[in-house]
């Protein structure tokens, strides 16, 4: 088995809002300017490192928006968000928690910090991803996977040192919630100082970790601190980590998607005709209705 060497390690880049309610690093695919297909299948990913956001009566958040020919993924570390869609799902993320919403064909979605964490106000930590889909897949009808952490597969690492959260894929048998569609692993390791995790993904598959928490080294060679992106080249399958102090890391890997991409704010296309269809379908209210 031969190794999957770092590329790069990343420092979050400059802090934007994303509404009222998320600070975000833009890792990808503006933040070190990757492209749209540098982390294929994962097309954007903005981390929202630790914030502590103050009580407030009027939930933080974004209001109605739409999405096309993609799905979204959020984690939740810290506090809690309370969302909605045209397609008539809701609930509640919390923390350790992730909600899979496949746009697809087009939806509207708002989301918010949820009413008793907003009126209570503390630590608020969470990751969006953004997972494209192949042409084939993009006018499909949307749906929704509520992945709490009690329906997540765990794999417990010897001698007590952690566990992994196996949010998509599979992992030395533990197999992930989510049904994806493209092979993808996600995972979220949870790893106590002291311990080591080897993971295995194929050569060709992209693949990049956040340091939620801690510090991690990898490969027995480079170190990376908390809130950074480790990048992996695409030459190898093993990959050893080992948690200088407990840390939390948020594994990403997957097969690219091998066509063109063409996106304009929350849609994500292959050609720019589509892209003026999403619009247009947006302008006449082919997206369903929700209320900001």
């Amino acid at each position: 088995m031969t190794t999957k060497s770092v590329q790069q390690i990343l420092p979050p880049p400059a802090a934007h809002m994303v509404g009222d309610g998320f600070r975000v690093h833009n890792f990808f695919p503006s933040g070190y300017n990757m492209g749209n297909k540098r982390m294929s299948p994962f097309f954007m990913l903005d981390y929202n490192s630790k914030v502590e956001f103050p009580p407030t009566d009027t939930p933080r958040g974004v209001g109605v928006h739409p999405h096309r020919g993609f799905e979204t993924v959020t984690i939740a570390y810290h506090g809690k968000v309370a969302h909605h869609d045209s397609a008539g799902n809701s609930g509640i993320i919390s923390e350790g928690d992730v909600q899979w919403m496949t746009a697809a064909s087009g939806v509207l979605h708002k989301e918010y910090h949820e009413k008793e964490f907003a009126k209570k106000g503390g630590m608020f930590q969470m990751v969006q991803l953004w997972v494209n889909l192949p042409a084939k897949y993009k006018m499909s009808p949307p749906k929704y996977q509520e992945i709490s952490n009690s329906k997540m597969g765990k794999y417990l690492l010897p001698n007590d040192g952690g566990y992994v959260e196996v949010i998509a894929g599979e992992l030395k048998g533990i197999k992930g919630a989510a049904s994806t569609f493209t092979p993808l692993e996600m995972y979220n390791a949870r790893l106590k100082k002291g311990a080591k995790l080897t993971v295995n993904f194929p050569a060709n598959y992209n693949t990049g970790f956040v340091v939620i928490e801690g510090k991690v080294k990898v490969n027995s060679s480079q170190e990376a601190d908390v809130d950074h992106f480790i990048l992996f080249k695409n030459d190898g399958e093993e990959i050893t980590i080992e948690p200088l102090e407990d840390a939390i890391i948020l594994l990403l890997s997957g097969e690219p998607i091998d066509e063109p991409v063409a996106s304009y704010g929350p849609f994500v296309m292959n050609t720019q005709e589509e892209l003026v269809q999403a619009v247009n379908d947006f302008n006449r209210g082919k997206f369903g209705v929700l209320e900001d």
